[in-house]
């Protein structure tokens, strides 16, 4: 398979095999008017398979959403065909409407205009809580 490369935009690599399409709906890559390539189950060196995503578009991304759903992955900004910038993602502290809350009880699903906010609370088993009501939001 060849995917050419691109002259201007932004490559995320090192996405966990099968976690390209959750950043791809997160991002709303498909509302774009841009061509962007979803690589699934890629051979990597480091483990064994990844996917990653080429946007062919000098766009500005959410990072939250990145390292939400897959701590670690790589994000490469290309300008004319080169490399200028590379980003190895972490998880956020704290996310604002990236995930909605499930609890039926919770502010944010009566009051419709109230963000939709989660602290990280547990780093090592990927532990979010909403703001307002402690719902458990694992990934």
């Amino acid at each position: 398979m060849n995917i050419d490369a691109i002259q201007n935009g932004i490559v995320i690599d090192h996405i966990t095999a099968g976690r390209g399409m959750r950043i791809y709906e997160l991002l709303r890559l498909d509302a774009l008017d841009a061509s962007v390539a979803i690589i699934k189950n890629a051979v990597s060196h480091r483990t064994g398979k990844k996917d990653i995503i080429k946007i062919d578009s000098d766009i500005s991304i959410d990072f939250d959403v990145l390292g939400f759903v897959d701590p670690g992955v790589t994000v490469n900004i290309i300008r004319n065909g080169e490399l200028v910038e590379k980003r190895r993602i972490d998880m956020p502290e704290r996310l604002v409407n990236v995930i909605r809350c499930k609890n039926p009880r919770c502010i944010t699903s009566v009051e419709r205009s109230i963000d939709h906010v989660f602290k990280l609370t547990d780093r090592k088993n990927k532990v979010y809580r909403c703001l307002y009501c402690e719902t458990k939001v694992s990934q």
